[in-house]
């Protein structure tokens, strides 16, 4: 029936305040009201609408996107959006564009490398979108490895320009989203040559295209690499490869602030300390672990909504049948994923302030907590879409066949989400990186050197190696010291761990490479050690609301105590826990989730997403699931026809055994 809330006797049982979590999902009642505005503005726009997206073919994608884009820019300067309001209408549009390059990466790069002089001959043009640009670092044959690009800049100082190389195939850039069609310029990354000397790897802005008739520039082979996993999702990127032939530039457009070539072709480190582009970094790697959350959230409320309104088994004498929502063996993979979702949206709002922080040291030449901040945004973003690129997958399991269909939303939002765990920084490589801090944090800890910041546990290292886990019944892990002490104890434990094996060897080259996987579940342990803590921090907040800050407790024991519960090896044969200690989490676990089950769908409503960003027929609001799904089987193209294409050539020879005169 048509306006019926399908999903409304569940939303009845809600022990909660669900508008003051809204509040809490999006960070302030502020927030909360421009973005719901600005999703319903986006929803209503017949342009925008993207239900027939995984039918169309690479072309009509790609046009559809530089329309959306073209219209969402026009409708932006329209209505006057202001900056912020800007960055949600580009959010709720949904859909990989040229945009999220030119601002995510383009004019980041160019505010945290340019200098003044230089921010102010780009950056009023980027605003304006009158030229567009790309990130080009990645290079068919290096990636993660960026001192490895081989793309050079050689100074000329006769005619005072960089003369840009792609000496080899592996050199061609690939992969920069927005280069293959739409960009005109690029932040590219070489090797800097003078006089014979390579400097290293710096950004150089580089025209890529004409403003007039938008084709390449003499010496500039650009074009896009090709179909990606999946029907619509990372399609509507025009991922490019890009190759230069001697393709000459002003010695003025190399990105200056921390080093600068002079008029005779000296190569001069600048008085700004080329640690400042860590800047740019954290706030790109904190953009991604914020994306985790809102990609996790979005999977999760469609299985929440549908594990409610599917039915399957348990009818007693006619009577309806039990819904799969009820079943502890979805409960156990469903409800911890609804509490990662919460538990990345919370470390991500920490690194937005760390990000603040690390920013105003930094313009403070304040460089001490810079190497952790490095670490643990290198860790979050690692742990964080790993697990949310698994946790999608598991949705769509959550949502048994239905879930295998384009129109859940779910395989779309898995291909468009997976490339998260290889774009900036492939995720093993970022967690060795945190690996090398927390040994080094470890070899450090005789001087008597004090760990800041997220490893500021390792100061109290004798304490957590000696400690001993006081739970003794089911509810003492409840206790958030008792949780806190317990990942403190694993982490601390297999990071000195490795380090007394790392000293065993005595090549430290070799032996890191040797201890690699154990210390990639190091740096695991220590940044899920991170996300706890933040949650807990979170939960020491005034959070106002009937309910809410309870709920909000649960969650944390769930994401807590299911880490535990999936990582059992580690805190047993850390002896962070004991066994008995382990049965009792379990157990604690489990009446968690049956306190969690009547709050479910209101959980899931407080993420406060409409159904056109949604995207899914079995997450719809209403729950109006199976009238939908028949429709929606009758738009396919396959449809239009009764008899298919290819009948009288195919089908019906076969059928009157005509096959060997038949013209295939």
């Amino acid at each position: 029936m048509e306006g019926v809330d399908h999903l409304a006797h569940e939303r009845s049982k809600a022990q909660f305040d669900v508008d003051q979590m809204k509040v809490v999902w999006v960070g302030s009642r502020h927030a909360l009201q421009v973005s719901d505005r600005i999703a319903r503005l986006v929803a209503s726009d017949p342009v925008l609408r993207k239900d027939n997206r995984t039918m169309m073919t690479r072309k009509e994608l790609f046009k559809n996107t530089l329309r959306k884009a073209a219209h969402g820019w026009k409708r932006i300067n329209e209505l006057r959006l202001s900056e912020e309001e800007a960055s949600w209408f580009r959010h709720y549009v949904d859909q990989p564009a040229y945009t999220d390059l030119h601002w995510g990466m383009f004019v980041p790069f160019i505010k945290g490398s340019g200098t003044e002089e230089q921010q102010k001959k780009w950056l009023p043009l980027a605003y304006k979108m009158q030229i567009i640009g790309c990130y080009a670092q990645t290079e068919l044959g290096h990636g993660s490895n960026v001192q490895g690009l081989e793309t050079t800049a050689t100074f000329d100082p006769k005619t005072d320009e960089f003369v840009l190389n792609s000496p080899t195939l592996t050199s061609s850039k690939w992969w920069p989203g927005g280069l293959g069609k739409a960009a005109t310029h690029a932040v590219a990354f070489a090797r800097l040559i003078t006089d014979g000397k390579d400097h290293g790897v710096n950004g150089f802005i580089v025209q890529l295209r004409s403003l007039d008739d938008h084709l390449p520039l003499p010496g500039i082979t650009v074009g896009d690499i090709g179909m990606k996993f999946g029907n619509g999702a990372y399609n509507s990127m025009d991922n490019g490869v890009l190759r230069f032939d001697n393709v000459r530039i002003p010695r003025d457009q190399m990105l200056m602030r921390v080093a600068q070539v002079t008029r005779e072709g000296k190569y001069v480190q600048s008085n700004v300390p080329r640690q400042l582009l860590y800047g740019t970094m954290v706030f790109v790697r904190q953009t991604i672990v914020s994306d985790a959350s809102t990609a996790l959230s979005r999977a999760v409320c469609i299985a929440t909504r549908y594990s409610a309104v599917r039915r399957q088994f348990g009818s007693e004498n006619g009577g309806v049948e039990t819904q799969v929502i009820d079943y502890k063996t979805q409960q156990s993979r469903l409800f911890p994923l609804l509490a990662s979702a919460y538990a990345f949206r919370f470390v991500g709002e920490w690194l937005k302030w760390l990000y603040t922080d690390v920013t105003q040291k930094l313009q403070a030449n304040d460089f001490a907590t810079l190497p952790e901040a490095h670490a643990c945004t290198a860790g979050l973003k690692s742990l964080t879409t790993s697990a949310t690129a698994d946790a999608i997958e598991e949705c769509r399991k959550l949502c048994g066949g239905h879930g295998y269909l384009t129109n859940s939303g779910l395989p779309e939002l898995f291909a468009v989400y997976v490339p998260a765990c290889t774009y900036e920084g492939d995720n093993v490589v970022l967690l060795l990186q945190v690996a090398r801090f927390l040994m080094k944090t470890v070899s450090q800890l005789p001087s008597g050197k004090k760990p800041v910041g997220t490893t500021s546990y390792m100061g109290r290292a004798e304490h957590l190696i000696q400690c001993r886990c006081n739970v003794q019944k089911v509810e003492d892990w409840l206790k958030p010291s008792v949780i806190l002490e317990a990942f403190e104890a694993r982490a601390i434990r297999m990071s000195i761990a490795c380090a007394q094996d790392l000293s065993k060897f005595s090549n430290q080259e070799e032996g890191f490479a040797e201890l690699s996987s154990n210390l990639a579940e190091a740096a695991v342990a220590h940044c899920q050690l991170i996300v706890v803590s933040k949650f807990i921090e979170k939960l020491q907040q005034d959070i106002p609301g009937k309910g809410v800050k309870e709920q909000l407790h649960n969650l944390c024991n769930i994401y807590a105590l299911y880490i535990i519960h999936r990582h059992l090896g580690d805190f047993l044969s850390t002896g962070s826990i004991t066994a008995k200690q382990a049965s009792l989490a379990n157990e604690q676990l489990r009446s968690l989730y049956s306190k969690l089950r009547p709050n479910a769908i209101a959980l899931v409503d407080a993420f406060n997403y409409t159904d056109h960003y949604l995207g899914s027929v079995l997450g719809r609001y209403d729950g109006d699931v199976y009238p939908n799904l028949y429709a929606e089987a009758w738009k396919d193209p396959l449809n239009e026809s009764v008899v298919p294409d290819g009948y009288r050539e195919y089908i019906q020879p076969l059928l009157k055994n005509q096959l060997r005169n038949a013209r295939l």
